[in-house]
């Protein structure tokens, strides 16, 4: 990542709630992201995929065969 803070990633989890039948997430910087129903759990899905992924590089393993590098 470089050095410009506003492309680095953020540390703090969002909040997800439901209004009107959508989902909201309050991101970080109080960011929001309004998904439909559909939208938010397939995003949610492909988050927890991915952060498993960079928390399995970050520990260096790999999180399709479990295996150590």
């Amino acid at each position: 990542m470089d050095e410009n803070p506003v492309t680095q990633p953020f540390s703090d989890a969002g909040v997800a709630t439901v209004e009107d039948g959508h989902v909201v997430l309050d991101g970080p910087d109080g960011i929001p992201i309004i998904l439909t129903a559909e939208a938010a759990v397939a995003t949610g899905r492909s988050l927890v995929e991915a952060g498993e992924a960079a928390l399995a590089a970050l520990r260096g393993s790999d999180v399709s065969t479990g295996t150590q590098s």
